[in-house]
């Protein structure tokens, strides 16, 4: 059974300080599938369609959503343009956010260019490196700065979120870095296993980690495991 989505004032807190964290970490995909339906030109979308788009069940998607307030009466679904604004609020995707990058090599580089962020919020505003020919060198339009400006820096432009882009070996200090510039939100793109405090926040980017869970199923063998273990 869908529900309808009614809209709380935006002044209204939203109950989500004890929603799980996974279900925190779906609440993007929501909005991006909302996105779709709206450029489809969809103004109600059910959570069975949810669910189709998401390859999840419509009492998941109404479980989840049920983390953050009241969405509505039974029978008509989701505003979709609503429910988007609602659940960017949430995310805090209504605000700008300003980023600072740690390692300007190929990878950082391509960070820098990459176009998606700032239609989302994302500023990436400052640009770190330990490179001495790499330091005030210019990457897009940020000026590289040494390492050891990290806190001054997140002071001045109210930084809030780290990028990680160096390599392994040099990754645990420039958490440290961060940590203590009071940076909480870090985004790693370093093959490792950071150690922070249990108030940092931390989301690892190893596309190498991806392609090694999925060789699992591509062996000749997976099929038939896979059924032996029900």
């Amino acid at each position: 059974m869908t529900t309808d989505f009614t809209s709380d004032p935006p002044d209204v807190p939203r109950p989500s300080a004890n929603a799980p964290e996974v279900v925190v970490q779906r609440l993007p995909l929501y909005v991006r599938v909302l996105a779709q339906f709206d450029a489809a030109g969809s103004e109600m979308v059910s959570s069975e369609q949810l669910g189709a788009q998401l390859q999840m069940t419509p009492a998941q998607i109404r479980k989840d959503l049920s983390y953050f307030g009241r969405f509505g009466k039974q029978g008509r679904g989701y505003n979709v343009k609503r429910l988007a604004i609602e659940l960017r609020s949430i995310l805090g995707l209504d605000r700008q956010w300003n980023a600072a990058l740690v390692g300007v090599g190929r990878l950082g580089r391509a960070i820098i260019a990459y176009p998606g962020f700032r239609p989302e919020g994302f500023y990436v505003v400052a640009a770190f490196d330990i490179d001495p020919s790499v330091i005030g060198s210019a990457v897009g339009d940020l000026t590289v700065r040494p390492i050891d400006q990290i806190k001054k820096t997140v002071d001045e432009l109210g930084i809030r979120i780290g990028i990680v882009a160096v390599p392994a070996g040099n990754a645990q200090s420039v958490f440290d870095a961060l940590v203590e510039a009071g940076i909480k939100a870090i985004l790693n793109y370093a093959p490792v296993a950071p150690q922070v405090p249990l108030d940092v926040k931390v989301r690892g980017v190893d596309p190498v980690l991806a392609l090694q869970s999925m060789t699992y199923f591509l062996k000749p063998h997976a099929t038939e495991e896979s059924a032996a273990n029900g």
